[in-house]
């Protein structure tokens, strides 16, 4: 994806990027939607078109920046990139073939990272600091860990050896796979073969080896990981082969696709520990003698195949955690009751009610929609509060609680996105927004002056931050204290007094305190703070205060497992309070001698009563990446230097303006067959694009080879240019691959340009809208360029197009696609033909409700269209038809919900200037497979649904132009993966539609979806 998709689907919020904050600058100006208003806006201000993008480069490296509030910490980033690049050119014998272009962005809340290789080397970084829960995420300096993550990713996809370097030159370049030539799926691999290896594959290894070149900080050591397959072997829980990980164990798990990362890590390590991390670096390096498909090669490295190395893994894993569960059982192990009727799946921090006996947390597990829930404390009831909008993975949101008024503050759009805050009732259910895009989590309420804190993120920095009563605007936001980068502060919490507030604080260097400061003196403009106390190799999580303020409790893996603590302000010591199994996260006390905490399980948290009672003596668990280190102490070499002794100075080799034209460069070229009318044609692909995607295109030629169509018709072009928000398209006698393989044809003779706007009023996930107008010419026309089999009237066509779209939908972990919701959509055409002009108007409405049965939906779906023209005019008419799937294709396989389809009948074959539509649709729960498959080709899930809709055409005009039809019909879809990681579809449907004098009619449908 490149980085303006990012931009607009990721960091628009409702319309605005805060330049700074609490000042918002517009992103797209309203205009409506009318002609006039596309032909008189030459340029219209949005968030890319204000952006002057700026760059520092080194021999490998291009980091692009688009904020001075960003410099900063560039010539960091840069000695971080030369560092571990330096390491990976040595290790791995790798030269890259080109520069790793760097986004350095400030989209979301939190920091992240996602890289490609195709068709450049690219890296989207986000300036923010990560999320700490649980220590899912090392804790260790940012950019010098990331940098180690995702270069590992551009060693081991684009290195190359042998046919992977003839093909590159074949095609000019790495192939990016595009569904439109879907040739190029096959290109791509031959040109860039491990890039199409699983993706525990890639987050293993990257995850493996960014915990050596940290000195041992990092993931492979960590005790979340331990955890996880800990638990699943005392649950008995099933593992995942190679192949259901990725068919299921990343959809309907409650940590999706982190399971990637969790199996990939625990393989590599499983590997090192036997074999050696010789063996597995030989493993992973593309060079010459290897083979390109990565099961190939493991066969050529482990004498065996994967699968059943697979196998070996799984059955070692359940000795070693059996062990480790013995280990923890030397001592008693603590009882607990569990809170509710089932685990939570991710689960925030809670709170205790004791007016209502009632506890609160926000929740999210498969099957259910992301909510505040309230568990009674004496039934177990558990009530829906609210959903919350777009959870974070991990923590869902962040929950504050006023227990006088029974109002609980939470964050929205968490995770990869800006946050608001909201409020609800816990009575009434009744939720408010109060301040949009503020950017504040890990919030805190101050029972003292009714005050919320909370840690916001900005420009990479971690701010304290106050927000006074009422809670509803920036006016009431304070900052008290700016952090520097590299120094972080999260799970805040408050005493009961409001004299104190505790935190836990990660410094640059990796270590993490737990930390306490004075309010009043904080307020007054105090930034000091007392360490409480220094944990090794683990992270203070949770801590919060006891009601008399004696003591704060909370969560560390001091032991290898978490464990529940305590810190004694008397003693100033820290006492141990429990012995687990698995893990406890984020206590409370609810009374002298009894708390709530969280107890980690195979299916998310479960909140549990247990005692509070200090324990002497806990026994320490093995971590498998110890044992690693023990047995092959080669990987404590594999430690990275400091990136200050880089001199920046002797390698940076350009600063200044970034040209998004100067950059353009040739991304591939290929040949291409398409279908034009019955025949076919040969030509090239030539695909175009500036490092960051801001700027592209491709051109197609391709004739005709034989006599079976006219002269002038056998030569055929297509141009293609985008530069967000604008598009730009013509072509020559139109073809397209997919004609080959009917009923559905698009190629047309004749020549067209058009040009084309698109971008959102409002991006604020889960509610989206959008536009996109457009304005095209055809001539030369056989038929109508939209319907297919509709002569046209006349042989030129000018028409404008405007679109505005809206959504607000929602699904839940497990489901294949939305499960409830409202969608709806204006449409408008403007036809000028022969010196007359037709509108067309049409709209769709769409409501989804959820059944009681999991991922089981309704949905009524209404359409409606009028048109100002006369019905023997063909570009004055609406035409409905048939399902629309070609037997390959590379469209939305569901177009039975589109508005022009109508299966059970031909193609066109139903024709108005006017229409009323509506359909019924029962969508059923999937059927998702552990193992139907080979890992470069299975199939993940099958989902049915069935429907019925009717259509009345031309409702105003004489029986002989009206047209009445109904129609029942269903459709199964089965979600394929081809080459580990691009997405196909094999659909079937039937449907039969009769009305008026009509005979009975149906329509069979096979139609497999490329890409």
């Amino acid at each position: 994806m490149g980085c303006l998709d990012e931009m607009i689907e990721r960091s628009k919020r409702t319309g605005v990027l805060r330049g700074y904050r609490g000042t918002p600058v517009l992103v797209a100006c309203l205009w409506a939607l009318v002609p006039t208003a596309f032909l008189s806006t030459a340029y219209v201000p949005n968030a890319y078109g204000q952006l002057k993008f700026q760059s520092l480069e080194t021999e490998y490296l291009r980091v692009v920046y688009y904020d001075e509030a960003h410099s900063y910490v560039l010539p960091h980033l840069a000695r971080c990139f030369e560092n571990s690049m330096g390491f990976y050119r040595e290790f791995f014998g790798y030269t890259p073939t080109e520069k790793v272009t760097v986004l350095l962005q400030d989209f979301d809340d939190y920091g992240y990272a996602g890289t490609s290789t195709i068709p450049n080397n690219y890296i989207t970084l986000g300036i923010e600091p990560y999320e700490y829960v649980y220590e899912t995420c090392p804790t260790n300096e940012r950019f010098n860990w990331v940098m180690s993550h995702e270069l590992l990713h551009v060693v081991v996809s684009e290195k190359s050896a042998g046919a992977d370097d003839f093909w590159r030159k074949v095609f000019f370049g790495k192939v990016a796979p595009n569904s439109t030539n879907p040739g190029s799926l096959f290109y791509s691999y031959l040109t860039n073969p491990r890039r199409y290896a699983p993706r525990w594959y890639h987050e293993g290894i990257a995850v493996f080896m960014e915990t050596w070149l940290a000195g041992g900080i990092g993931r492979a050591l960590g005790g979340y990981d331990e955890m996880v397959f800990r638990t699943m072997v005392q649950g008995d829980a099933y593992f995942y082969d190679v192949v259901g990980l990725e068919s299921e164990g990343t959809a309907s798990d409650f940590q999706i696709g982190q399971n990637s990362y969790l199996y990939g890590t625990r393989f590599m390590s499983y590997l090192a520990y036997h074999y050696g991390p010789e063996k597995l670096i030989d493993w992973v390096n593309r060079r010459e003698g290897t083979r390109a498909y990565y099961q190939s090669d493991f066969r050529r490295v482990y004498g065996v195949s994967l699968s059943s190395e697979w196998r070996k893994w799984i059955e070692w894993e359940h000795g070693w955690q059996d062990a480790n569960l013995e280990t923890v059982r030397e001592y008693p192990v603590t009882v607990d009751r569990p809170l509710g009727r089932h685990a939570s799946g991710s689960a925030s921090r809670g709170f205790y009610d004791a007016t209502r006996n009632k506890f609160y947390a926000a929740v999210n597990y498969p099957g259910e929609i992301a909510h505040i829930a309230s568990i009674d404390m004496e039934t177990g009831e558990t009530k829906k509060i609210t959903d919350v909008q777009t959870p974070a993975l991990y923590y869902v949101t962040s929950l504050a609680f006023d227990e006088v008024s029974g109002t609980l503050f939470y964050t929205a759009n968490n995770g990869k996105h800006w946050r608001d805050l909201n409020s609800v009732d816990i009575q009434s259910g009744k939720t408010t927004r109060l301040i949009s895009n503020y950017r504040t989590g890990d919030i805190v309420f101050n029972r003292a002056d009714r005050s919320i804190w909370g840690i916001q993120h900005h420009n990479g920095e971690s701010i304290l931050i106050r927000i006074a009563e009422p809670h509803d605007s920036w006016d009431t936001m304070r900052d008290i204290m700016v952090l520097p980068y590299g120094r972080d502060l999260f799970d805040l919490d408050i005493s009961a007094d409001g004299e104190w507030l505790t935190a836990a604080m990660i410094e640059i260097t990796g270590s993490v305190k737990l930390i306490r400061m004075n309010i009043p003196e904080a307020m007054a403009g105090g930034a000091g703070y007392d360490v409480l106390y220094e944990f090794t190799n683990t992270a203070p999580a949770n801590f919060v205060f006891s009601p008399d303020g004696r003591f704060v409790y909370g969560t560390a893996y001091e032991s290898g497992v978490s464990n529940v603590f305590r810190y004694n302000f008397e003693t100033s010591e820290m006492e141990a309070l429990t012995n687990c199994e698995t893990g406890y996260f984020r206590p409370i006390t609810i009374s002298a001698d009894s708390m709530i905490a969280c107890r980690y399980t195979t299916d998310g948290l479960w909140p549990v009563v247990l005692p509070i009672d200090v324990i002497e003596d806990i026994n320490a668990v093995r971590y498998l990446g110890n044992e690693v280190v023990e047995r092959w102490p080669v990987v404590r070499e594999w430690k990275l230097g400091s990136p200050r002794e880089v001199d920046l100075d002797s390698v940076v080799t350009y600063e200044g303006d970034y040209s998004k034209l100067k950059n353009i460069t040739i991304a591939s070229m290929y040949p291409v067959v398409e279908g034009y009318k019955s025949t076919g044609t040969v030509g090239l692909r030539l695909n175009f694009m500036d490092p960051l995607g801001l700027h592209g295109g491709d051109i197609t030629a391709s004739v005709t080879p034989t006599s079976n169509v006219p002269d002038d018709e056998r030569f055929h072009a297509r141009f293609n240019y985008q530069h967000f928000p604008w598009k730009f398209n013509a072509t020559y006698n139109r073809t397209d691959f997919y004609d080959f393989f009917g009923p559905r044809r698009t190629s047309r003779k004749g020549y067209t340009a058009s040009i084309s706007r698109h971008n959102w009023f409002i991006a604020d996930k889960p509610r989206f809208l959008e536009y996109e107008v457009s304005l095209s010419y055809f001539g030369g026309l056989e038929e109508t360029p939209f319907f297919q089999g509709v002569t046209a009237t006349y042989d030129e066509l000018t028409t404008f197009h405007a679109e505005l779209d809206y959504e607000r939908l929602r699904g839940t972990i497990g489901g294949v696609e939305k499960e409830k919701g409202v969608t709806w959509n204006l449409g408008y055409a403007g036809n000028y033909v022969n010196q007359n002009f037709y509108s067309l108007f049409r709209g769709r409405f769409d409501l989804g409700i959820r059944t009681p049965v999991d991922h089981a939906s309704i949905w009524l779906r209404t359409y409606a269209g009028y048109s100002l023209g006369e019905p023997d005019d063909t570009f004055a008419n609406f035409f409905f038809g048939g399902f629309q799937n070609n037997y390959v294709d590379h469209l939305n396989p569901k177009r039975y919900r589109n508005y022009d389809t109508f299966p059970g009948v031909y193609i066109s074959s139903i024709g108005g200037t006017d229409f009323g539509k509506a359909m019924v649709e029962l969508t059923l729960p999937p059927w998702r497979f552990e193992k139907i498959g080979i890992p470069n080709l299975y199939v993940t899930w099958m989902r049915a649904a069935v429907f019925t809709s009717g259509i009345v055409t031309n409702l105003g005009e004489a029986t002989e132009f009206q047209q009445k039809l109904v129609n029942v019909g269903a459709q199964i879809d089965f979600r394929l993966v081809v080459f580990s990681g691009l997405d196909s579809m094999l659909s079937f449907g039937y449907a039969g539609a009769t009305g008026d004098d009509r005979k009975t009619t149906y329509e069979f449908m096979v139609s497999l979806k490329i890409l």
